[in-house]
């Protein structure tokens, strides 16, 4: 039974149980920022179980795709180990929320495994944990397990969210691979062998754990359960390994196809197969090869595929040519995997080309100082050198070592990268904390999506992060307030500006900043006096506010623009929005062109001018997912979220700024400068409306200015230009001519000045109104009128000499140019070198350069 029908089978046999099929969510969990990467199908349900999100069912299916590859559970330096470890994988998980329990759990698992897909009851095994006599009974006297294929484990049949939180026995499933394999049951001595594998895991959840560890009944327990779908096909295949099942077959004969190695049991195979797998899903899902956080881990995993290919002599980028045949795989039930396929393969392939610079180099570093090594352990100060210089993970180092039975200092190359981090955080500035030791209660009700003044109640003064009860004049502090207008930084926008006036005082706010759920009023008050209970009047700077907005809602459209124009990979990565312009950084893995760049700018203009309704709703995340709305990944959403919508369904983002009423209030956008700030992250710079206008008005004077200087209007001044421009590449031509002909002339004059020394014609002369160019060409004059020859040749502008020598080839056995070069460079106050038949180099003490010069005779006749 194929991997594809498996996985249909279950969907469609729990969809019959009245269970919802829910999509595989992103390999970037949407609801937990702590969480690097979906390890496991319960993830995208994580606030379910824990009820703070309600969604409109009450039981779920799904195959959840994981990548298990850093972080706490990391099984990347297994893989290419092991016959079951993967750095991606898919979860098969039928899921409870306070529906049906242990029962019902249990029988669906019974009846799929034995009636849907017809496995041996005798060939399964099933375990439950010691204190589980609810359980035990439900298999043993309802289910009609046989005891003797049965066991009650401690610490394996207990799962847990955290420390804290919801958490309960569970109930595991084996598959027996029979008497030839060895291995024993589960809970004997040898239960870690092959014969026993875990194919499905049932949790049951049905405690709350405190942090005294008390465990409390939860009102609605609930169940989650996991079965790794490559694990289930090799039991249905007959297979003891799962790189033996179809998904793999396929993937190692194509790794084989491109890496010309014909032995598919070889290791390396398996390592390109399972990492093509989860590089590609993670580009699908928005990640880039980076030096941080997911786009590290995406790195460590390409890179580790690639050095396998090293190994197996593959000298050409070769990863990214696996990825069409991982869609011919899996791209029927991930179509996702198939539209992107030429982004995907664009990511890899730029990814090899940038590491195959460095990946010889970094390689014979490593083989000298394994070929040095007197213990077993390669020195942290190799394995950071070989991750700064030429980027290589240290899982990548590690595997090499392992390979020889060596090991690496790890704790070595901690020290060195908290020394390399100390130094950059000596170099960096920190923003001031303004509460530091202040617990603020209570929360700052925010009405400045109506009006732009709010009366509000003065509920706490800060002054250099204490609490006080009054301001004097003077005083640099911050205001909380318990109701106001203004915004607090927060989605790459300012906070805004303004004034707060009191009944004895004015307070000026040079920026409002977000603790908590409280708006921190940062400023200086300005006269007066203000004090905790007092009544203020929040009004923000209206034409301030007016400008950031133009620039915010810009970045909205100009998102939705880069999407149609460059993919749907393109996410926000980061943003910066006040009143002067906007920065907006987002996922793509090569610079954008000057066509792309204009036509994005063009898209987002033509938005404008349609002058359509910006609006905002306050909805609940399941509607805001149907609406279709963009979210960033990683962030930590509540169960109401505001959607602002602009140009009907050109953009539908998540987003708490402010924003115009309608896109006609942008006015106008133009884009400044696109660069890239990281691996795999694009910046662009624009600016709106009036600043946009200024921006033309500035570039208008300048055209007139080159108008001017040209003697052109401004019609014609690009074709005058060009023909400026020809004009002096032509001159320019004529006189490197000229100075050609002036060296051949000068060249012959000057052999007539060198001397003859043991038959060798010595030749140290300064050269006057030559340039470097001119005294490289005048020294290939000479030297092709020479037989035998050694010439030294200076030319000074101002206080720098430059410096030539050359040997000709019957001569370079006794007399180098790189030594006579080193030789002349020092008595000059500088240096050089080069081949031993020319070289170059310069100085700066022009004094001393006639006595330099005139040494070289001497220096030549002792060589000689």
């Amino acid at each position: 039974m194929k991997s594809a029908a498996i996985r249909d089978a279950f969907l469609k046999f729990f969809e019959s149980k009245g269970h919802s099929v829910v999509e595989s969510s992103s390999l970037i969990p949407g609801n937990d920022p702590t969480l690097l990467f979906t390890n496991a199908g319960m993830v995208p349900f994580k606030d379910v179980f824990l009820g703070d999100e309600k969604r409109s069912y009450s039981r779920a299916a799904s195959s959840q795709r994981c990548v298990r590859a850093g972080g706490k559970h990391n099984d990347l330096e297994n893989v290419g180990y092991t016959a079951r470890h993967h750095t991606f994988f898919e979860m098969l998980g039928n899921f409870s929320f306070g529906d049906y329990f242990k029962r019902d759990a249990i029988q669906y698992a019974w009846e799929f495994l034995t009636k849907v897909l017809g496995l041996p009851e005798e060939r399964l095994w099933v375990t439950v944990h010691i204190s589980d006599d609810e359980a035990a009974d439900i298999w043993l006297k309802e289910m009609g397990v046989s005891p003797e294929r049965f066991s009650r484990l401690d610490e394996d049949n207990f799962w847990a969210m955290g420390d804290t939180g919801p958490c309960g026995p569970s109930s595991e499933i084996f598959y027996d691979h029979g008497a030839d394999v060895p291995g024993g049951p589960p809970g004997s001595e040898n239960d870690d062998l092959d014969r026993y594998i875990e194919i499905w895991n049932l949790v049951f959840m049905q405690y709350q754990r405190d942090a005294d560890g008390t465990m409390t009944p939860l009102p609605k327990p609930s169940i989650d359960t996991g079965m790794g779908l490559e694990r289930i096909a090799a039991v249905m295949q007959g297979k003891h390994n799962n790189y033996d099942i179809d998904l793999f077959r396929n993937l190692i004969a194509a790794a084989s196809e491109v890496t010309s190695e014909n032995n598919l049991q070889n290791k390396a195979l398996r390592v390109i197969a399972d990492h093509i797998r989860s590089s590609a899903f993670l580009i699908v899902d928005g990640v880039l090869p980076s030096n941080e956080g997911r786009g590290y881990v995406l790195r460590r995993i390409i890179r580790r595929a690639l050095r396998q290919g090293h190994k197996l002599g593959v000298s050409e980028p070769f990863f990214y040519r696996l990825v069409a045949a991982l869609v011919a795989e899996m791209g029927a039930a991930y179509p996702e995997l198939a539209s992107r396929q030429g982004q995907v393969e664009k990511v890899l392939k730029a990814e090899e080309e940038q590491f195959a610079k460095t990946l010889d180099k970094g390689m014979a570093v490593l083989e000298q100082a394994l070929n040095d090594l007197s213990g077993n352990e390669l020195p942290g100060k190799v394995v950071f050198q070989l991750y700064d210089t030429y980027g290589f993970p240290t899982d990548l180092t590690n595997d090499i070592c392992r390979e020889r039975d060596l090991g690496i200092d790890l704790d070595g190359y901690q020290k060195e990268m908290e020394a390399q981090k100390a130094r950059a955080r000596a170099a960096s500035n920190f923003s001031v904390d303004y509460s530091a030791s202040v617990n603020l209660d209570g929360a700052t009700e925010f009405t400045g999506y109506q009006q732009l003044q709010q009366q509000g109640i003065v509920t706490a003064l800060l002054v250099a992060g204490e609490s006080v009860e009054e301001l004097v004049a003077g005083q640099e502090a911050v205001v909380v307030l318990d109701q106001t207008a203004f915004y607090a930084e927060g989605g790459g926008q300012v906070g805004d500006s303004g004034y707060l006036e009191l009944a004895n005082g004015r307070f000026e706010v040079h920026d409002c900043i977000k603790q908590g759920d409280n708006h921190l009023h940062v400023g200086v008050l300005q006269k007066g006096t203000a004090n905790v209970g007092d009544v203020a009047t929040s009004s923000v700077n209206e034409d301030v506010r007016t400008a950031t907005a133009l620039n915010h809602s810009a970045t909205h459209l100009l998102h939705a623009a880069l999407r149609r124009v460059l993919g749907d990979h393109v996410t926000q990565q980061g943003s910066l929005v006040d009143s002067e312009r906007l920065r907006f950084d987002f996922s793509h893995f090569e610079a954008m062109t000057a066509e792309q760049v204009k036509q994005v700018e063009q898209i987002v203009n033509t938005e404008i001018r349609r002058n359509t309704p910006v609006t905002a709703e306050v909805m609940t995340m399941d509607a805001a997912k149907e609406s279709g709305a963009m979210m960033l990944f990683g962030e930590k959403y509540g169960e109401e979220v505001r959607v602002l919508t602009m140009g009907g369904d050109f953009s539908v983002e998540l987003c708490g700024g402010t924003h115009v009423q309608r896109t006609g209030d942008i006015g106008l956008l133009r884009i400044t400068a696109e660069s890239g700030i990281a691996a795999g992250v694009r910046r662009l710079e624009a600016v709106t409306g009036s600043g946009a206008i200024a921006l033309f008005d500035q570039l208008d004077s300048r055209l007139q200015t080159v108008a001017a200087t040209v003697k052109s209007s401004v019609a014609t001044v690009a074709d005058k230009v060009t023909q400026l421009v020809e004009r002096n590449r032509e001159l320019g031509k004529e006189l490197d001519a000229a100075k050609a002909k002036l060296a051949s002339s000068t060249g012959g004059d000057l052999v007539a000045q060198a001397q003859d020394i043991q038959g060798v014609k010595v030749l140290a002369t300064v050269v006057e109104g030559v340039d470097g160019k001119a005294l490289r060409d005048l020294m290939d004059q000479i030297k092709s009128k020479l037989d035998k020859g050694v010439i030294l040749l200076a030319a000074t502008s101002g206080d720098k000499i430059s410096l030539v020598a050359g040997v000709t080839k019957p001569v370079t056995g006794q007399v180098k140019a790189g030594d006579l070069m080193k030789f002349v460079a020092e008595q000059v106050g500088g240096k050089g070198g080069g081949r031993p038949d020319m070289a170059q180099g310069g100085g700066t003490d022009v004094a001393a350069l006639p006595a330099a010069v005139d040494s070289v005779i001497g220096w030549v006749a002792d060589k000689l």
